[in-house]
């Protein structure tokens, strides 16, 4: 067809035609596409605006929490000290070594009794024998019983220096004069998990100081 031949309405009509199919293709073709990929885009904007507003309402809680997380870390600090998760015993001698030095006695012996495990603590127990004056005696008590750290006392014998045996003491030593009771007793400290069965380590048996 010769466009040269066609008058001014057929040729406007012609081209309106072209223009429409031309049209219509890059609908089609690309914004159809581009539109659809906006969509896609605008949901996942609305979807992350949803999202972020949610989590907006947390934030005025967020230091509310880090508080409490700090004040938990800190108790577990504590009860870590008031009952270790293991046996330390070695400090733990050198706590009630402490104590009775301030407290003004002198411990002559540690002897180590089997552990005694339960479900969810194990008790490791002590004898201890000692000797000093015995106001101090009961000042070494009283720092025991304000230590962070678990220890209970019990079987508590006290005898004068003279009678040393009358408190089942082991062996008889030369007290300064200002010393006037000797005392074995059993000491006993907690661990927060179970322990192994006792070994030798765990037996009755001189312990040194």
């Amino acid at each position: 067809m010769n466009l040269g031949e066609l008058t001014g309405v057929k040729l406007l009509g012609v081209l309106l035609l072209v223009a429409v199919l031309v049209t219509g293709g890059l609908y089609y073709t690309v914004y159809k596409s581009q539109s659809e990929q906006n969509d896609a885009a605008r949901a996942k904007l609305q979807a992350k605006l949803r999202e972020n507003a949610e989590l907006e309402a947390y934030r005025p809680k967020l230091a509310d929490i880090e508080r409490q997380l700090a004040s938990l870390k800190q108790q577990m600090e504590i009860e870590r000290r008031i009952v270790p998760d293991e046996k330390e015993v070695d400090n733990f001698m050198r706590l009630v070594s402490g104590e009775a030095r301030k407290a003004g006695v002198e411990i002559r012996r540690y002897t180590a009794r089997p552990y005694v495990t339960k479900d969810f603590y194990t008790e490791v127990p002590f004898e201890l024998e000692f000797d000093g004056p015995y106001y101090s005696m009961l000042g070494f008590f009283d720092r025991l019983g304000k230590v962070e750290r678990i220890v209970n006392v019990s079987n508590l014998l006290v005898a004068s220096t003279h009678t040393p045996a009358a408190a089942k003491a082991k062996k008889v030593y030369q007290y300064a004069p200002s010393e006037s009771v000797v005392a074995t007793c059993l000491t006993t400290t907690y661990f927060s998990h179970d322990l192994e069965p006792a070994t030798a380590d765990s037996k009755s048996g001189p312990v040194k100081k």
